[in-house]
């Protein structure tokens, strides 16, 4: 869409779950950078492809290398525990000023507001008005976020969570949210884990009637897309006893590339 819309210069984006598994942090190494891609291969069920994820991720932090030879730099993002999580990896990475960033968080006459992604490129376009410079204070604050997403500190998470007046103001209810996926003591799910359970309990078996209950109860903005949520189902499927069964023309719904459709697939409660 930003390539759609008025707005002129190169767009590149970025992917990783940053928010997922164990990691340094700030640059990775070569060992590092390989762990990384077992853990998002072992997360995608084997949908993603070992080579395909390390290219990925080479060709992201070579980017962001030769960064200083664009004249201006806008980071895009949404408040979302995703995009968060993710804004402050960069930043920690990249640890400079001449950045300008822009957050959205709403929208006129949008509600519930989740992310970019519900703008046309025309209004997308005009929220460049809401760009701000980094600061040093800013970036101080994403390592500390990036420290505890790559160390998945929980005590640290907690006290991120309460703080007030940071400098980075989306980042404590992204990291609340967060805290939520942390298995509960009463069931051993987490939030998202439990709304999937709870809407396949209901009665919803197709995947996508699912995703529309399950984004139903979730609080704004919604930091996850049908791949997590099919990941979280698979994930049900293996729990002792399992929690769910799937049919159709495989065990596990398909993420990321896949030759198989999810409509043809149904999820029933055990």
């Amino acid at each position: 869409m930003i390539r759609e819309s008025s707005l002129e210069g190169e767009v590149f984006v970025w992917h990783d779950l940053v928010y997922e598994g164990k990691r340094n942090v700030g640059w990775p190494t070569d060992e590092t950078l390989q762990q990384r891609v077992t853990m998002l291969v072992e997360h995608s069920g084997a949908a993603m492809k070992p080579d395909g994820v390390l290219n990925t991720l080479r060709i992201q932090y070579e980017f962001i290398q030769k960064i200083e030879v664009w004249d201006e730099i806008y980071l895009w993002f949404d408040a979302c525990l995703f995009d968060m999580s993710m804004l402050c990896h960069l930043i920690a990475c990249i640890e400079s000023t001449d950045l300008n960033l822009v957050v959205v968080d709403s929208y006129p006459a949008i509600e519930p507001f989740h992310g970019l992604g519900q703008l046309t490129p025309e209004q997308l376009a005009s929220c460049v008005d809401r760009k701000q410079p980094v600061t040093v204070e800013m970036i101080r604050y994403a390592k500390q976020v990036d420290e505890a997403f790559a160390t998945q500190d929980r005590e640290a998470f907690e006290k991120l969570a309460k703080a007030k007046g940071v400098p980075l103001r989306w980042v404590p209810a992204a990291v609340k949210r967060w805290l939520e996926e942390f298995p509960s003591k009463e069931t051993g799910l987490g939030r998202l884990e439990q709304m999937a359970l709870e809407a396949i309990r209901e009665g919803h078996s197709s995947p996508g009637s699912i995703f529309k209950a399950v984004a139903a109860k979730e609080t704004p903005p919604q930091y996850w897309g049908d791949t997590s949520l099919w990941g979280k189902i698979n994930g049900l499927t293996e729990k002792e006893p399992p929690l769910v069964k799937i049919e159709g023309p495989a065990g596990r719904l398909p993420q990321w590339q896949s030759n198989l459709d999810w409509k043809q697939f149904k999820v029933i409660a055990v």
